[in-house]
């Protein structure tokens, strides 16, 4: 038993990494963004194309996605999601060769394919490779740290390797897609030579029931899976206008400005960590229902208080200031507010999945799957947002109405949505 657990350190290793990859390749996005919008003049709404392209990817294959494990397996899946990443993060790196805005737009739209496989097989694949149980739920959580901390180290290391924004190319972010297209090849490697334990129903064809019910006969489930696709959109949203906003004339500073913005927009992802350590450790103590009506309710104040209280009023955050090296630098009370909000959005995802699924038995992985494809709101409401920015002619905090709506609704679905009053549909 000892050496068959010891035999799948390597796949372990790399599924964690993986777990990485799924956030360093996602996040990469929104700053790459921020240097479409400078190296092609185009509008805040067109600069989040990339971000739509990749979550839209979402909405397209996650349900393929599922059905795709059920039928191949977990290391065949995810040799294809391997290596139709490297595929995507490599069309991006051609188009900062071609100066192509479309080929950047076709890369992270395949490279959100592979994101969307990635998320489905990574998860149970680890807790498999783990031996399940508490062993194999630790490894899921080491994973999703280390999700954490790569999302964290993509924003930061964006605003070192662009020292102007104003005069960016995606040339200057060949570093990190390197990295990316590095540890997808030897995932790769790794994976096709690393013996994956399967579940002993793959490749075979069930006969199901037919049913008239599915799980979106469950009132709950529905409005949980709109709450997940506004949840992604706040997650993604509150980070992405924020570091805009800073490299754009929010920082009182001129020389620094861009990596001052990366790591303060890196702070609200580090705080997302230690968030879902938080969240792990309360998890058994406090319900899902309680814990998702306390960060929606806390992070819907720390919004609306950072909409509207005065810019002029700093606070000192330790923060990497480019050729001055770290130190504390001052930033807009605003900008602190929102960063706390990554300890909110942390929590999310895991209550409203909790919420949504309960009561639905055998329909759960069917509407897993739909879970999946409703990732896609982490591409619409930036984009939404990115819109009322150019309306408003710069109104960046104005933006964040998008999100005070998002909060708003995922503390209704904790009070009221989340109730199961399809209790008399059969489940079993």
């Amino acid at each position: 038993m000892e050496k068959k657990q010891n035999s799948n350190v390597p796949a372990i290793i790399v599924c964690i990494l993986l777990f990485g990859m799924i956030s360093f390749v996602t996040n990469l996005a929104s700053p790459m963004g921020d240097v479409l919008k400078n190296q092609f003049g185009v509008p805040n709404w067109m600069g989040t194309l990339g971000v739509l392209c990749n979550f839209i990817a979402y909405a397209v294959m996650g349900i393929p996605a599922g059905n795709m494990l059920q039928k191949y397996g977990y290391k065949k899946t995810a040799l294809i999601a391997v290596a139709v990443g490297f595929i995507g993060v490599g069309i991006q790196t051609i188009s900062g060769v071609a100066e192509s805005f479309g080929v950047y737009l076709l890369g992270a739209f395949v490279a959100g394919f592979s994101m969307c496989m990635l998320n489905i097989v990574v998860n149970p694949m680890l807790n498999k490779l783990g031996g399940g149980g508490n062993r194999g739920n630790q490894f899921v959580q080491v994973g999703g740290s280390f999700n954490s901390l790569m999302g964290t180290a993509v924003i930061f290391l964006t605003g070192v390797f662009i020292p102007s924004i104003v005069d960016a190319k995606i040339s200057q972010v060949f570093p990190l897609m390197g990295i990316a297209l590095a540890i997808f090849a030897v995932a790769f490697v790794v994976i096709l030579l690393t013996n994956i334990p399967e579940n002993p129903e793959v490749g075979m064809v069930k006969a199901q029931e037919k049913s008239e019910f599915g799980p979106m006969s469950f009132r709950h489930f529905v409005l949980g899976a709109v709450a997940i696709f506004i949840y992604v959109g706040v997650e993604v949203g509150i980070p992405n206008v924020l570091q805009k906003w800073l490299q754009n004339g929010g920082l009182a500073v001129e020389s620094g400005a861009e990596a001052i913005a990366g790591t303060v927009t890196a702070t609200y992802w580090l705080l997302m960590l230690v968030g879902r350590l938080a969240g792990a450790a309360l998890g058994a103590k406090v319900s899902a229902k309680s814990m998702l009506t306390a960060v929606s309710g806390v992070g819907l104040v720390l919004v609306l208080a950072a909409m509207f209280l005065d810019p002029a009023t700093s606070v000192n955050l330790p923060v990497f200031q480019g050729t001055a090296g770290f130190g504390m630098a001052s930033v807009p009370v605003n900008a602190a507010l929102l960063v706390l909000c990554g300890l909110c959005t942390s929590v999310m995802w895991g209550g409203i999945f909790n919420l949504a699924v309960e009561g639905l038995g055998k329909y759960t992985e069917k509407g897993s799957g739909i879970f999946m494809a409703m990732v896609c709101g982490g591409g619409i409401l930036p984009f939404v947002q990115n819109l009322v920015v150019d309306v408003t002619n710069g109104g960046y905090l104005t933006s964040y109405w998008v999100i005070v709506a998002g909060l708003a609704y995922m503390l209704f679905y904790a009070l009221v949505g989340s109730k199961n009053v399809n209790k008399n549909i059969p489940t079993a």
